[in-house]
């Protein structure tokens, strides 16, 4: 349920005007730039109904993803959007209707990969401005071919194919992606991939010249009904990357050749990285300055979550639009709650990049904030609309970490009466002890956006320092329990290369990474920090050290430092910071014995051992879920008391991110009363439409 908007404050109002870009008006400031999935051409029917929830929460501009033009162009593993024939038509026609539901403009990315492009799914030789190695995130042992001035024709006419399948598609605006390294037109601007002689090389105004051509071709094919937007990237790192001052020569060139600049930094990594790394707004150095050099409209990011620091961009002349992707997943409603005055409603983003890995990983995106990202479709579930309470009336929930929250919020919202019992002074579990380490504080949101939505409903209770026993459990009278009892780490070693405990003298200190959340742990000497856990929270423990005064040895069996943050886009970051910290790395190293004053190392690939002194030894291997109160009132006859269902929920079942958490706690609540489904998937999935069969000749 909605409130009134607050008409009395109308510092916001800027962000709500009507915006010009070429032949369309943008009803608002809000921009949501591309952004990817996991999605794509596999799952069009969950894509179309997440921008048609952005649509409804208000954003006056909507980009799919990065859709791929033709085959001769493609990055698979990587699950995009297609529109290499007529064929991929009625599903991006689906998509743009939704996307204009609510009076948003619909826009389409339309991408040619050139050198970043393996074409491992459609085996076509790839074509590049410059021949070379493909640049992939996974080493694709492929070369693309230099394209001739004949490839070069053919790609303005496939360019022009996908602008006239657009507007078919009923998009009111195209966006020709030139950012992160990633689009043919940057490759085309930029001389670390354009190392050409002829009249598209060399000089600025050359290297420009097919983007010239491709703006000139969509205006007419399109007959000028469709906005034109450049996405460029600010700035491109190395002597011969695009940089920030040839960005700004060749904006003062071609100030007016499209609708609307569309600017972002580097490469993916350097745009979007994690708020461990980068705050709010980080890129206004790069792009200030830069709308005074054209007459059209300009859009950049940030992670922007507060409607004041959107206010300064407009009103400090740096942006025209406020682009947003994180903030729009984690929140789609955000520009409706800054119109209507409901502040303390935003589910701000926490700038973890776990919607990143979604797409990296080719699995479905999901959101620690937003726990309805990417199931509007496949599970029916809505960020802001609950389903109706069922025939029950009461839900004990024992633990207030991010599973709980979010069960406890999303059952009070469905008007169940919810007892939230905690066995610690502090709400949020994990998250209240995370966010307290270097780097970290933005996750507190997930605490105090639950805690603050729960505050005020006269349904729910919750109750602070109150551990519970079985028989307290039992005693409650109410109709179904989960357990959120969350989980601890061990500190055994025993994870992905150890499953079994290995030996250790007991006169070693060892630590865990609750003992250090804790304020427990060592403050100085040496420290050995063994990593199989390959995220995030070996090397903030390794920060958190040095920070102490330890000296810190870093091992990992791994090939590289917290390879798993690959997927979330921090990974080099991290590795960077790690060295910049003086911290000692051990890669595809081990323990295999601890001693009173020293540890073994064994190679992972050769078997060779190390011996590495150190006064303490800190595991960060794998978690333990804290279970026993589930499985003691199980042993009980807990059906007896009146208990109808009794569940273990998010990291007390099964350790994870706290995305994993969060989800497990929405479902746990959205599946409360409903009917058994036996073995019936838990989702919805599309497959695909068999052609007839081929007739094969010899």
């Amino acid at each position: 349920m909605t409130m009134p908007k607050d008409t009395s404050d109308s510092r916001y109002d800027i962000l709500f005007q009507p915006l010009r870009i070429g032949p369309k008006v943008a009803k608002n400031r809000f921009y949501q730039v591309p952004h990817c999935n996991g999605g794509g051409y596999r799952d069009p029917s969950a894509v179309v109904e997440m921008r048609r929830t952005k649509a409804e929460g208000g954003w006056g501009v909507i980009f799919t993803e990065q859709t791929e033009i033709h085959p001769t162009s493609e990055i698979t593993p990587f699950i995009e959007q297609h529109l290499w024939d007529d064929r991929d038509i009625p599903a991006l026609a689906r998509m743009a209707d939704a996307m204009k539901s609510h009076g948003a403009l619909a826009g389409i990315q339309l991408a040619y990969s050139g050198i970043n492009g393996p074409n491992l799914y459609s085996r076509e030789v790839p074509l590049a401005v410059s021949g070379g190695p493909i640049l992939t995130f996974t080493s694709d042992p492929v070369q693309a071919r230099t394209m001739d001035r004949e490839d070069i024709r053919d790609l303005r006419r496939w360019f022009r194919n996908a602008f006239r399948r657009s507007q078919t598609a009923g998009f009111d605006l195209i966006c020709l992606y030139g950012a992160h390294g990633f689009g043919i037109l940057q490759h085309f601007l930029s001389r670390n991939t354009n190392h050409r002689t002829d009249e598209y090389g060399g000089s600025l105004e050359n290297r420009a010249r097919f983007l010239r051509e491709i703006v000139e071709e969509a205006r007419e094919e399109t007959k000028g009904e469709l906005a034109i937007s450049l996405r460029l990237s600010l700035h491109e790192a190395g002597e011969m990357g695009f940089s920030n001052a040839e960005l700004r020569d060749f904006i003062e060139m071609h100030g007016d050749l499209p609708d609307i600049w569309d600017l972002a930094q580097g490469t993916w990594e350097a745009c979007s990285g994690t708020s461990r790394f980068k705050p709010e707004g980080a890129q206004e150095d790069l792009v200030r300055g830069i709308k005074q050099l054209t007459s059209k409209p300009v859009v950049g990011v940030g992670r922007f979550t507060s409607a004041d620091a959107m206010v300064r961009q407009i009103k400090a002349g740096i942006l025209d639009f406020i682009g947003a992707a994180r903030p729009s997943i984690a929140d789609p409603f955000l520009p409706k709650k800054i119109e209507e005055g409901r502040f303390d409603d935003i589910r701000e983003c926490i700038g973890c990049n776990i919607c990143v890995s979604g797409d990296m990983t080719q699995g479905i995106s999901r959101c620690t904030q937003n726990t309805a990202f990417m199931e509007e479709w496949r599970k029916g579930w809505h960020p802001e609309r609950m389903h109706p309470k069922g025939k029950s009336e009461s839900v004990l929930i024992v633990g207030a970490g991010p599973a709980g929250l979010e069960a406890a919020h999303i059952l009070g919202k469905r008007g169940y009466q919810v007892t939230l019992a905690e066995a610690t002074t502090t709400l949020g579990g994990r998250v209240a002890r995370e966010r307290t380490l270097p780097g970290l504080a933005a996750w507190g949101r997930v605490a105090d956006y639950r805690a603050g939505q729960i505050a005020p409903m006269p349904n729910v209770q919750t109750y602070l320092d109150s551990a519970l026993t079985p028989d307290d459990i039992l005693s409650f009278g109410i109709e179904h329990v989960a357990i959120a009892t969350g989980c601890t780490w061990r500190r055994d070693a025993v994870a992905r290369l150890h499953l079994h405990p290995i030996p250790t003298d007991p006169a070693m200190p060892i630590f865990t990474p609750d003992d250090l959340m804790s304020g427990a742990g060592p403050t100085a000497g040496t420290v050995l920090l063994y990593d199989d856990d390959h995220f995030y929270m070996g090397s903030v423990m390794a920060e958190l050290l040095v920070q102490r005064g330890c000296t810190v040895h870093f091992v990992t069996p791994a090939v590289k430092v917290a390879e798993w943050t690959d997927n979330t886009l921090e990974q080099s970051t991290i590795q960077r910071r790690l060295a910049d910290l003086g911290v000692t790395i051990h890669l595809s190293h081990a323990p295999d014995t601890i001693h009173a004053t020293a540890a073994d190392l064994t190679c992972t690939w050769s078997g060779r051992s190390t011996t590495i002194p150190c006064d303490a030894v800190l595991m960060v291997t794998s978690r333990t879920p804290n279970d026993a109160l589930f499985h003691a009132t199980r042993a009980q006859d807990w059906q007896a008391a009146g208990i109808a269902s009794l569940k273990l929920i998010g990291d007390a079942a099964a350790p994870g991110p706290i995305a994993w958490a969060t989800y497990a706690g929405r479902r746990y609540a959205e599946e409360l009363d409903t009917p058994d489904r036996g073995d019936a998937l838990s989702f919805r999935r599309e497959i695909a439409e068999l052609l007839p069969p081929a007739r094969l000749t010899p």
